[in-house]
C-alpha cells in the first residue's frame, strides 16, 4: 500500500467503527488491538507527524512500542520521534498496555524495544476503561504537554478488542476555538499545501497606502492605528475570500499569491487576483467612511504580475504563520505597484494574457484590445522602476 494512502479501517468491527468516527471528527488518533499491535492511525495524525508535507507512515501489525516502532518513528518530521519522546509516552500510557499483557510484566518486557525495558518495572497495570495522560511535546511542535484519552473499545459481547488513543495540541479547546474561529480553514488548507517550498506559478499581488506618512501625522496616533487595522483586515478577507494566499505586511503595504495549482488553472489564478483588487477597492471606501475620512483620504495604489516560477513556501515560527514567495518577478511586482500613484490598479502583461476567455468575460475584459505602456514610459514611474524593471508591459484595469 502506498505510504500516502489511507489506513484501511481495523477488520474487527468494534475497532473500525472507532476509527471511522476518529477519522470523521478530524481527530488524531490511532487504534490498537488487544495486544497493542497498531491496526490504525487517522490521516489527521500522519499528516501531523508529517509536518504537514507528507503522510508519515506507521508501522501498521507491530507493537507499539517495539523495536520496528521506535525505527519508524524516527522518520516522521513530528510526533514521537525520538527515543526519549517515546519513553514518555510509554510512561505515559503503558500501565494499560501492562493490565491486557496475560503474561504481565516478563510479557511485555520482550515485546517492547530493548531502550523501553527498563521502564516496564515502573509501571502499574491500569485496569480502567478509560486514562487521560499526558506526554512531553513531540518533536519538532515545540515544548508542552501533549494531553491525549486512552479508552478500551469492547465487541457486543464484552470482550476487549482494543485501545483507541486520541490526542490534541498542549492549547486548551477554548485557545483552539478562538484561533479557529478567527481563522478561514479554506485559507489554512492553501497554507498547508505550501509547507514544502517550491516552484510554482502564480499571480502576484502588492497594495500600498498612498501617502500614508502624511495621513499618520494628520491623525492621532490611536486613530492611524484602527485605519490600519482596518485596512488590513480588509485586504486579508478579499485575498482570502477570492482564494488567494496572504502574504507580509510590510508597513501600510500587503501582499498575496494566487497559486494556478490551488486556483485550478493559470487563468483562474489571474482571474481571482484581479477579482480581489476589484472588491478590495470597494472595501477601501467602506474603510474610509468608517474612519471618518474621505474616499480621497485613504487610496491605496496597486501592482498586479504573474510569476511563472517563483519559490513559493510556508514560512511559520513561533509567533506567526505566513505565506512567502522569491524569484525576480516578486521584486517587478513590487516595481509596478510603486508606480501606480493616484490610486491605480496596474497589471502586468504577462498577467492579462494568463486569461482564458471564460475567465476574462467574468471580468468584463478583452485582452485582445488592450493596449499597454511600458513600465519605464509612464508618467508615473519611479527611479527604482526605470532602472530595473523599464521594459514591462502594463495597463490599467
Amino acid at each position: 500500500m502506498p505510504d500516502q494512502d489511507s489506513y484501511p479501517l481495523p477488520e474487527d468491527p468494534a475497532l473500525a467503527d472507532a476509527a471511522r468516527a476518529i477519522g470523521d471528527a478530524g481527530h488524531w488518533g490511532w487504534i490498537v488491538d488487544d495486544r497493542w499491535r497498531v491496526l490504525w492511525a487517522s490521516d489527521d495524525l500522519r499528516l501531523s507527524f508529517g509536518g504537514l508535507i507528507e503522510i508519515a507512515s506507521f508501522p501498521i501489525g507491530v507493537h507499539m512500542f517495539s523495536s520496528e516502532w521506535l525505527e519508524e518513528s524516527k522518520n516522521w518530521r513530528q510526533g514521537a520521534n525520538s527515543p526519549a519522546l517515546n519513553r514518555g509516552l510509554f510512561r505515559a500510557i503503558g500501565g494499560m498496555a501492562l493490565a491486557d499483557m496475560p503474561g504481565g510484566c516478563d510479557e511485555l518486557r520482550e515485546l517492547v524495544d530493548p531502550a523501553l525495558r527498563d521502564i516496564v518495572d515502573e509501571l502499574t497495570p491500569a485496569e480502567g476503561s478509560m486514562l487521560a495522560y499526558s506526554s512531553e511535546g513531540y518533536g519538532g511542535v515545540g515544548n508542552g504537554e501533549i494531553p491525549g484519552i486512552a479508552f478500551r473499545i469492547r465487541d457486543t459481547e464484552g470482550r476487549l478488542a482494543g485501545t483507541a488513543l486520541i490526542s490534541k495540541p498542549p492549547a486548551g479547546m477554548a485557545m483552539l476555538a478562538a484561533m479557529t474561529f478567527s481563522a478561514d480553514l479554506g485559507h489554512v488548507s492553501r497554507m498547508g499545501r505550501v509547507a514544502k517550498a517550491g516552484r510554482r506559478p502564480a499571480a502576484i499581488l502588492f497594495a500600498d497606502l498612498e501617502a500614508s506618512s502624511a495621513l499618520s501625522r494628520r491623525l492621532s496616533t490611536a486613530s492611524y492605528f484602527k485605519l490600519g487595522r482596518r485596512l488590513v483586515r480588509a485586504a486579508d478577507q478579499c485575498v482570502v475570500e477570492a482564494g488567494g494566499l496572504v502574504g507580509r505586511h510590510v508597513g501600510d503595504g500587503v501582499g498575496a499569491f494566487f497559486l494556478a495549482e490551488t486556483s485550478g488553472s493559470e487563468s483562474a489564478a489571474a482571474q481571482s487576483c484581479i477579482a480581489a483588487v476589484r472588491t478590495l477597492r470597494k472595501a477601501v471606501d467602506e474603510v474610509a467612511a468608517r474612519s471618518d475620512l474621505q474616499p480621497e483620504d485613504v487610496v491605496m495604489r496597486f501592482g498586479l504580475h504573474w510569476g511563472a516560477n517563483l519559490f513559493v513556501g510556508n514560512i511559520t515560527t513561533v509567533g506567526r504563520s505566513e505565506a512567502n514567495a522569491l524569484g525576480d518577478q516578486v521584486n517587478e511586482a513590487a516595481r509596478i505597484e510603486a508606480c501606480a500613484s493616484g490610486g491605480l490598479a496596474l497589471a502586468s502583461k504577462d498577467l492579462i494574457e494568463r486569461l482564458e476567455p471564460d475567465d476574462a468575460v467574468a471580468l468584463d475584459l478583452d485582452p485582445d484590445r488592450i493596449t499597454y505602456t511600458a513600465l519605464g514610459d509612464l508618467s508615473t514611474a519611479t527611479e527604482k522602476a526605470r532602472r530595473d524593471a523599464p521594459a514591462i508591459a502594463v495597463c490599467e484595469i
